[in-house]
């Protein structure tokens, strides 16, 4: 990376060792060391601090290296959106598996924790689709792409962007086909267990 060579170079033209260094932008000699021996890369901080003390701008500081910070922040996205969907989708199953037990065997009780259930499922999906909507990602390819972290080509992009209308319609009907399964599903319990 050629920040740890451009953190040594203006170091060396400011004539500062990696202990004054540290304790202008308040961290240990060490974490200097590692940011110059590329064990280590400081956070937005201690970048905005550097480029203070060096006298340059952001840009000059971490010439080089803007792609592999993208890269980084694209795998912290695509983390989030990982673990957002798996609690989604680990919510919406007990949802729509405890719904109507619980509203059975605990009545009033009951639909208060269906209601604060549905709430927080509601929140992470609203969460998920904003991550889509932010990534331009809506088909299952895209976000399959998205989820591996490799970006689709412009044909691609076009063939999925084509689908789109399609899987919509799709989408509509197989969450018609779910609730209707799960109302029928609740019918039965319901009338097998007498209530």
């Amino acid at each position: 990376m050629e920040l740890a060579n451009q953190i040594k170079k203006y170091r060396a033209i400011m004539n500062l060792s990696q202990e004054e260094l540290a304790q202008k932008i308040y961290v240990t000699r060490q974490t200097i060391s590692n940011w110059e021996n590329n064990k280590s890369y400081p956070d937005i901080h201690s970048l905005l601090l550097l480029s203070s003390v060096f006298n340059i701008s952001l840009d000059q500081l971490i010439k080089g290296d803007v792609k592999i910070m993208q890269k980084e922040i694209n795998k912290e996205e695509l983390r989030k959106f990982n673990y957002n969907g798996v609690i989604f989708t680990l919510l919406l199953a007990v949802l729509v598996v405890s719904g109507v037990p619980v509203i059975v065997f605990l009545g009033y009780y009951g639909w208060i924790i269906f209601g604060i259930l549905s709430v927080v499922t509601m929140y992470f999906a609203i969460k998920i689709e904003r991550y889509k909507k932010d990534n331009n990602i809506q088909t299952y390819k895209e976000i399959m792409a998205f989820m591996e972290g490799k970006p689709l080509d412009e044909i691609e992009k076009a063939k999925e962007y084509g689908k789109r209308p399609y899987q919509k319609i799709l989408s509509a009907l197989i969450s018609a086909m779910i609730g209707f399964l799960v109302a029928v599903i609740s019918v039965w319990i319901l009338k097998r267990f007498n209530f």
